[in-house]
């Protein structure tokens, strides 16, 4: 069957973001006359004759070998991430960490350095300290949105500079236009990593970004029940990645792949309810007399306000706050008093997370690293579902009356 993919640009006008995430890279009429897309469950793709294979070989025709090179299914879903994030390519990964480890591995050799923003996911940057490192890659760290000291600390062998927008878990938000500039002028490719944001709020890109990263588990999946990471750039930055993750075999499963492409379809109406419950619960918390400090780049009080309202659609589901005159305990007694949210890592799904930081992801760090990495003992984070707001709001108020 001849693949005919939807032209959802021919008029010169750029489709909406829930049509994007419906018909973007599907084609008009699908395998079976089905309206959605077909799961491919094959490891291998056949060929009709000997005479066929060369030709596969010799023109470099446009059909599947083998699944750890690529599947039709993954093939879809691929075209519609790119269309999401204004990008020529996106290569599908298996997590978001085999994303970035990919994008890494196929870009720096030994002797390379790599800058990140300090406050990047914690796990990309310990990949970077102690395993790259290994490969004789140089990582320096430098303190979040201090374009000074990234730009100090480029020299010839700088390749790449990275940081989140937002961070994870405080929320900062970065100058796209700064951390473009200085890339450009001394020619360091640039990675964002989107994930809190999604394609939906901001679009790196479109700012002069080379790459976009995103753990596509979170807000594009949407409903907690698959890994998925993706890279979207260009197709000739990404060329040497994709080669890379055939070779390495990261890919996702084709039914893990159909969970995303369905996940996908409501992306849009998804996190406009985000964006909202977000924005509502941090006014409320801020208003709360428990809470000593609420980050959330939708909140005048944030410092990064200004630029996130430049840079950024909306601000998301992730609220991270402080308690006031809390110590662990007296923190985790209000994670264990809500009702509604689960406690557990990760965001974006329909179901609503809480965490204390402290407990969940940096409980084996000393004081003086969790004082490094900014992560005090009275600090929770929500991730907002899209339960009803109203609910959410009123289970908060419940937990921190309750556990005074």
């Amino acid at each position: 069957m001849k693949t005919t993919i939807v032209d959802l640009e021919s008029d010169r006008t750029r489709p909406g973001i829930s049509t994007l995430a419906v018909h973007g890279g599907e084609s008009r009429q699908k395998a079976g006359d089905a309206i959605t897309d077909a799961i491919y469950c094959a490891s291998t793709f056949t060929f009709e004759n000997t005479d066929a294979v060369i030709r596969f070989i010799e023109e470099k025709q446009p059909r599947e070998e083998y699944g750890r090179y690529g599947n039709p299914s993954e093939r879809v879903v691929e075209r519609k991430l790119a269309a999401l994030d204004c990008g020529q390519e996106a290569v599908l990964f298996s997590s978001g960490m085999a994303a970035i480890v990919g994008l890494l591995m196929a870009k720096l050799n030994a002797g390379d350095e790599i800058i990140f923003f300090d406050e990047c996911y914690h796990r990309s940057r310990e990949f970077c300290s102690k395993h790259l490192s290994r490969f004789g890659v140089v990582t320096h760290q430098v303190p979040t949105n201090n374009y000074e000291a990234m730009e100090s600390a480029i020299n010839s062998r700088t390749k790449l500079l990275v940081s989140e927008s937002p961070t994870n878990p405080h929320l900062s938000v970065v100058d796209l236009e700064q951390f473009v500039t200085i890339g450009q002028k001394h020619g360091v490719e640039t990675l964002i990593d989107a994930t809190i944001a999604t394609p939906h709020n901001i679009q790196p890109l479109t700012a002069g970004v080379d790459y976009v990263l995103h753990s596509a588990t979170k807000y594009q999946a949407g409903h907690n029940d698959l890994l998925a990471g993706v890279i979207v750039g260009s197709k000739e930055k990404l060329a040497p990645v994709r080669n890379l993750r055939g070779i390495m075999g990261a890919v996702n499963s084709p039914h893990n792949v159909y969970l995303l492409a369905r996940g996908l379809k409501t992306f849009e109406l998804r996190m406009q309810r985000h964006n909202e419950t977000g924005q509502a619960v941090a006014e409320f918390l801020e208003a709360n007399p428990r809470v000593e400090r609420v980050l959330y780049p939708g909140l005048a009080s944030h410092p990064n306000h200004e630029i996130a309202n430049q840079t950024m659609r909306g601000f998301g589901g992730v609220v991270t706050f402080l308690i006031k005159d809390a110590d662990w305990r007296a923190t985790a007694d209000i994670v264990d008093a809500v009702k509604l949210p689960r406690i557990g890592p990760s965001m974006g799904g329909v179901e609503s997370l809480i965490e204390q930081p402290l407990i969940m992801s940096y409980y084996e760090c000393t004081p003086e690293e969790r004082a490094t990495f900014g992560i005090p003992d009275n600090m929770i984070r929500i991730a907002c579902g899209i339960e009803n707001t109203d609910d959410l709001i009123a289970d908060l108020e419940q937990a921190l009356a309750t556990t005074v």
